[in-house]
């Protein structure tokens, strides 16, 4: 990495996502973060973002992080036609009681 070319936006929004992570894991403070996220909006260089997550050790892709692996929006998908059946299944019972009840 050219410490030199000029930092994107795109770096920037990762930057502050990779110290918003390590802020929920307990290495960086709320005042550390408010610090260091405030300094990635006036960075200029790809060296200047790098500083400011030198200290802190490498985090792991929350893509492959994820129980079970594979695309995080089928995972989401997989976790909605759970929770819709569970939905369907309970007002069946409810239904079911309903019915026995009267």
């Amino acid at each position: 990495m050219d410490v030199e070319l000029r930092a994107s936006d795109d770096d920037r929004h990762r930057v502050v996502a990779e110290l918003h992570r390590h802020t929920t894991e307990g290495r960086l403070t709320l005042d550390e973060f408010d610090e260091r996220a405030g300094a990635v909006w006036t960075s200029r260089t790809l060296g200047d973002l790098a500083a400011l997550t030198r200290d802190l050790p490498a985090l792991p892709d929350p893509a492959a992080a994820m129980a079970g692996g594979g695309d995080p929006i089928e995972h989401g998908r997989r976790e909605l036609l759970v929770l819709f059946a569970v939905a369907a299944l309970t007002l069946l019972l409810l239904g079911g009681f309903l019915a026995v009840t009267r």
